[in-house]
């Protein structure tokens, strides 16, 4: 993949990634290149600044999804999965009926609802469980 710096007739400047340059020489000469801002195909490279000997920062997506790696680890370390008995189990600890403890599984959005009404502390998770019992 390669990225280009483009401008367009009227000035517009804009950024596209395309599968290698004879690729996009392809494109460009089948007028299917055009401008984001006005749609013309008269479009050509623009000026870009190399990046070179700059060290890449892991993007946001990257730490995000490593935030949310280790929060699944943890939660499947220290809490039991319990699928779609959670509302009742949830809502048990809350009332007394049975010992606190960690747990997690599913809900529908309205069980969820329901809870947090009632003031049972739930949270969604920023990932689908596992589908095995422990």
């Amino acid at each position: 993949m390669i990225r280009y710096a483009l401008k367009c007739r009227e000035g517009h400047e804009f950024e596209s990634w395309f599968k290698s340059a004879s690729a996009f020489d392809v494109l460009l000469a089948g007028g299917h290149v055009t401008c984001v801002s006005c749609g013309t195909s008269d479009v050509q490279k623009a000026l870009m600044t190399p990046r070179v000997g700059a060290a890449v920062a892991p993007s946001k997506q990257d730490k995000n999804s490593e935030l949310i790696a280790n929060m699944r680890r943890e939660v499947e370390e220290n809490a039991t999965y319990v699928g779609g008995e959670f509302a009742q189990k949830a809502r048990d600890m809350h009332e007394g009926v049975s010992p606190e403890t960690s747990i997690y599984g599913e809900a529908s959005a309205d069980e969820a609802r329901a809870l947090l009404d009632d003031g049972v502390p739930v949270l969604p998770l920023p990932f689908k469980p596992k589908q095995k019992m422990q």
